[in-house]
């Protein structure tokens, strides 16, 4: 079967703001509120009625996987596809729903028809147990689990990469991202094993799949979601941060922003040296940190160790605010549920990470670098909440290079709001469009989005071979394409910013700024991407994410089509 990732835009009469209109302030999503039981059961009916269409029987289900809230008057839906009651790995919906459930549009990412023309029996021979039993003796002997590990029986569609017909005769090094598809060839049951687990001050967090058949390993890839990567703070001088005074003690909790959680609002925590959260910060005066590099092997609650707590909220703060101010959207889920930073994790630890079990971050105080704590870092570990909280793209070949760009995309976008006073309902200008510049101890930073082979490692396009790269490098191409989106491109051949893709007039494309390339890249990342995105994929996304806030024939749709062609998705069209 071969996969067709289609938008079915079923646009129906004009709510307001979803009208091919210029995108601006007023693009807000709406409030967090409790969604009606039964415009969740018409939505499913809906959903449902449409099964004979596609060719499929009563064996095939849906099951809503999670909810947030799109512009107003609107919810967004992330529906798995089930057969005979087990969800099918990375086949689901993206539903756009209006009042009483009814359906404006629909993403698809469709994986199971395959199994409408035969049967696969979906009890497991290997039990949960054994399962889980052989994934940690393999990833994590010696570790202990911060985390139970958990295994789900999925259904999962074992798949290959042909080429299109046009493109059966191309050299492999002319191939453009358009010219394969996915095809699935087969159904297997199995489990999806989850293991988070710390073995001495490294974190050993993978997804496996794993048949229920017979054992056998079928697919495997690291979660550890990382950059390698009036407070005084390290890098932004003196800022003002959001505290709370309780019995005479200041504490960093931020009461202004987030509800819920772990600690019922936004927090900084101090992990002091070790593998868990601790205990939220706490301080007589309301005059935090000296601005200076943590001093190893010091304290981590006097004014130095302070400072990494610093960094963390202000970070956390000023991300908070550019994705709440400019598009109406609430913490990492969308429903301004708080989340919370554990500073001084580990011991000159040299990195900074995202868990999607606590939905947190940890910051580590560097040995080779300095603290993790700048504010590129935080907004991106802070992107990988949303990602997990909306697609969840699959964190291994092209969708796991998509979800490490969305995170570089947001901390660039958190930086340059920060960088310009953090406040207004836009994105300014005026950001560096490097990743992790600061915490370098030389001032090479850890990745370059407008280059990203200046960092000897990752590509400035797409090819075959990027599917195999690490996720930290196979970003390189979508991070080049939102820089050349934003900002736009040079026709000078020497240039670090020219693309020998561009073949239309004029030879440089022209960027539409980061605040309508960011509305474009949310609006498609939570509202029609889907696990499996690849990069043909989201181009397709992409163009219609613009299409609805812009408009067809737009100079932003178009701009879109130029930038990824820019990084050979798709060919290049004319401005």
């Amino acid at each position: 079967m071969t996969l067709r990732k289609t938008l079915l835009a079923a646009t129906i009469a004009a709510l307001p703001l979803m009208m091919a209109v210029s995108a601006g302030a007023a693009d807000l999503m709406a409030a967090p509120s409790a969604r009606a039981a039964d415009e969740n059961v018409n939505l499913i009916a809906a959903l449902s009625a449409g099964r004979a269409k596609a060719g499929l029987d009563s064996r095939h289900g849906f099951a809503i996987a999670k909810q947030h809230p799109g512009v107003i008057g609107t919810t967004i839906s992330r529906i798995d596809h089930t057969f005979k009651g087990i969800r099918v790995f990375e086949s689901e919906s993206v539903v756009v729903s209006g009042p009483h459930g009814s359906i404006i549009s629909e993403s698809v990412s469709e994986r199971r028809k395959g199994l409408a023309k035969g049967d696969l029996d979906v009890t497991p021979k290997l039990s949960s147990r054994a399962a889980i039993d052989k994934v940690l003796k393999s990833v994590s002997p010696n570790g202990k689990p911060i985390d139970p590990p958990f295994a789900e029986l999925i259904v999962y569609p074992v798949t290959v990469e042909k080429r299109v017909a046009s493109a059966i005769n191309k050299p492999e090094d002319r191939l453009n991202a358009l010219d394969l598809e996915e095809v699935v060839t087969g159904y297997k049951l199995a489990y999806l094993v989850t293991t988070r687990n710390i073995n001495g001050n490294k974190p050993e967090f993978h997804n496996t799949i794993i048949s229920a058949t017979d054992g056998e390993v079928l697919e495997q890839w690291n979660m550890v979601q990382t950059v390698i990567g009036t407070g005084n703070s390290q890098y932004n001088g003196t800022v003002p941060i959001s505290t709370t005074l309780s019995g005479g003690t200041y504490k960093m909790i931020d009461g202004t922003r987030g509800t819920g959680g772990t600690f019922g609002a936004m927090a900084i925590t101090n992990a002091n040296h070790g593998t868990t959260a601790g205990a939220v910060y706490t301080n007589s005066t309301n005059t935090w940190g000296d601005g200076k590099q943590y001093i190893a092997g010091g304290s981590t609650t006097n004014a130095n160790g302070q400072t990494a707590a610093v960094n963390a909220l202000w970070g956390l703060m000023n991300t908070y605010d550019m994705l709440k101010n400019t598009l109406g959207w609430q913490s990492l889920d969308g429903k301004n549920t708080a989340t919370y930073i554990a500073a001084h994790v580990n011991t000159a630890y040299d990195n900074a990470y995202y868990s999607d079990t606590c939905k947190c971050m940890y910051i580590g105080d560097g040995s080779s670098f300095n603290s993790l704590g700048s504010i590129d870092v935080i907004g991106h570990e802070m992107g990988h909440g949303v990602t997990a909280a909306t697609s969840n793209l699959t964190y291994r070949a092209e969708s796991g290079g998509l979800n490490e760009s969305s995170s570089d995309i947001n901390g660039e976008m958190v930086e340059a709001y920060a960088r310009n006073g953090g406040t207004g309902t836009v994105i300014p200008a005026g950001n560096d469009w490097v990743m992790g510049k600061e915490i370098s101890k030389t001032g090479t930073p850890l990745r370059y989005l407008y280059k990203p082979s200046k960092d000897g490692s990752s590509p400035n396009a797409w090819s075959t071979k990027v599917k195999s790269l690490d996720v930290h490098y196979s970003s390189g191409p979508n991070n080049r394409m939102f820089y050349f989106l934003s900002q736009g491109s040079s026709s000078v051949s020497t240039s670090d910013y020219y693309s020998a893709y561009l073949t239309q007039s004029p030879r440089n494309m022209t960027g539409i700024g980061n605040d309508k390339a960011y509305r474009i890249w949310f609006k498609a990342a939570t509202t029609k991407f889907t696990a499996s995105t690849n990069y043909a994929d989201a181009r397709s996304k992409m163009i219609a994410a613009a299409q609805e806030l812009y408009g067809v024939g737009s100079a932003e749709a178009k701009a879109v089509t130029r930038a990824y062609a820019a990084i050979n998705v798709g060919t290049d069209i004319a401005e």
